[in-house]
């Protein structure tokens, strides 16, 4: 439990950290312009510098969670949840900072590797919510490992969903909005990386259960 606290408060805090350089481009770059079109209002150097700053924020939450982990299946977990808290909070900071977005539905240019993820505000944040409450779900759950099919029903999930933020990144280098978000392939996405997650560690839990019955 300390050491979930921990990594809970470093995703926060690195949250903070992030929503407050954006703030600070945003001032110097582009004025009053969305945050959506930050990255593309900025120059070619600093473009490249922004993209390598997004590769150390990852570097970042993939230690804290080898550090607070005493295996692999833990350092797992642990990065999801910082991903997921890190995510969420930086856009409640960017709201407390500068009251954005004005909506759950603005568009945003989430990503940049390997090519510009976009989409509204509302999609990354469902994502960062399931990864917060299935992390802790199966921390709570320390004997249980997914399935081989649960894996491959979260992974099939997680495609799904990564490729209905970046199809439409084209749009991104000619700094318009698509014309709609991929609600289908996301939502598609999202359930079947629940289902397996779920799923898979009932199954999982059922068959230990069965197998401890059964022993004499």
């Amino acid at each position: 439990m300390r050491r979930t606290l921990w990594v809970a408060l470093f995703g926060i805090a690195m949250a903070a950290v992030e929503s407050a350089v954006v703030v600070y481009l945003r001032a110097l770059h582009t004025g009053a312009a969305p945050l959506s079109v930050l990255q593309y209002e900025l120059p070619g150097q600093l473009l490249a510098i922004e993209v390598a700053r997004e590769a150390a924020t990852l570097v970042m939450l993939i230690a804290v969670a080898a550090v607070a982990s005493r295996n692999a299946w833990e350092g797992l977990l642990y990065f999801a949840l910082a991903f997921g808290l890190w995510d969420i909070f930086y856009y409640v900071w960017l709201w407390v900072f500068i009251g954005w977005p004005p909506s759950l539905f603005t568009w945003d240019v989430l990503f940049l590797i390997p090519v510009p993820w976009l989409g509204p505000v509302l999609a990354p944040l469902i994502v960062s919510l399931c990864l917060v409450a299935g992390t802790l779900w199966l921390l709570s759950r320390p004997v249980v490992r997914l399935s081989r099919r649960a894996w491959a029903l979260v992974s099939l999930g997680c495609v799904l969903v990564l490729l209905s933020f970046m199809i439409d990144y084209r749009y991104a280098l000619t700094r318009a909005d698509p014309p709609r978000f991929r609600w289908e392939i996301f939502l598609t996405g999202i359930v079947v990386a629940v289902i397996g997650l779920v799923g898979g560690s009932f199954s999982r839990a059922l068959k230990r259960r069965l197998g401890e019955g059964a022993s004499p």
